[in-house]
């Protein structure tokens, strides 16, 4: 527990570092692009344009919740599920890639997963103000719903340290790690409900309850309820998936700080 809380202090007290090689990062990875930059807005746009024309248009699903067309929802979803699966699989390869910088710098091994998030936040902004403006234009405004979207970027950010502090530091010990994870995250995009509404389907049931203990699915869920003004995070079942989520999210941190602290001191020769 003490290790947790030290790693985690670690973040705050480095926020200048994260944030100014979050930057130096982002424009590193484009500078020889003629677009640059640009590519942050325009990857996840392609891939909207072509899951709308393959779900919403070719296989014509109707209004996934009564009154939100099909476009502005799927948005809304696949925004932060686009943010997530990136910042993911990046901070997995953080401590690989990057543990030599950390210790030329002399600045805190545990901080490279926080580099790979925070650097994936400025294409997250961009999109999530492209989903607000598809909802403006199809008639849907500002409610006081919308501020329940700080509560799930909270937990999403969470989500995401824990689960990088973990696959980091198991991507040192088993290079196989990372390749499954890319396939865990590919099943992972059906089973979140970024493309399908779970609660409109056909599915059981019990079915339906179980998919939606799924962390990602509790957060894209939690985004859409409140910024679509459809349902509270104290109500049921929300506040049973809210505790199950939690408790999740510290399973994860404690046994991903665990092996950190344990392995930090032997990244360079385990790498």
């Amino acid at each position: 527990m003490h290790t947790m809380f030290q790693i985690i202090s670690e973040q705050f007290q480095n926020y200048k570092i994260i944030r100014r090689m979050a930057k130096f990062g982002d424009r590193a990875t484009y500078q020889s692009h003629y677009l640059g930059l640009a590519w942050e807005v325009l990857n996840p746009l392609i891939q909207i344009g072509i899951y709308y024309l393959v779900f919403g248009v070719a296989l014509k699903r109707g209004d996934p919740m009564p009154g939100v067309p099909y476009l502005p929802w799927m948005v809304v979803g696949i925004t932060p599920w686009l943010f997530m699966n990136r910042s993911v699989l990046d901070a997995s390869k953080s401590v690989y890639q990057e543990v030599g910088l950390a210790s030329k710098m002399k600045f805190p091994v545990s901080i490279l997963p926080s580099i790979k998030i925070v650097g994936n936040l400025a294409s997250f902004w961009t999109m999530l103000a492209f989903s607000v403006f598809l909802m403006l234009v199809n008639h849907m405004y500002p409610s006081v719903s919308w501020i329940q979207f700080i509560y799930y970027f909270i937990c999403m950010m969470a989500l995401l340290y824990a689960l990088g502090i973990f696959n980091s530091t198991v991507t040192v010990l088993v290079r196989d790690w990372q390749i499954t994870l890319q396939s865990i995250l590919r099943m992972l995009f059906y089973m979140s409900g970024v493309l399908f509404n779970f609660a409109t389907s056909n599915f059981p049931v019990l079915l339906i309850r179980i998919l939606e203990l799924n962390p990602f699915y509790y957060i894209i869920n939690g985004m859409r309820e409140s910024l679509l003004n459809k349902g509270w995070v104290w109500q049921e079942p929300n506040l049973t998936i809210s505790i199950v989520f939690w408790m999740f999210v510290f399973i994860v941190m404690t046994v991903g700080t665990f092996l950190h602290n344990k392995f930090r001191a032997n990244f360079v020769d385990l790498i």
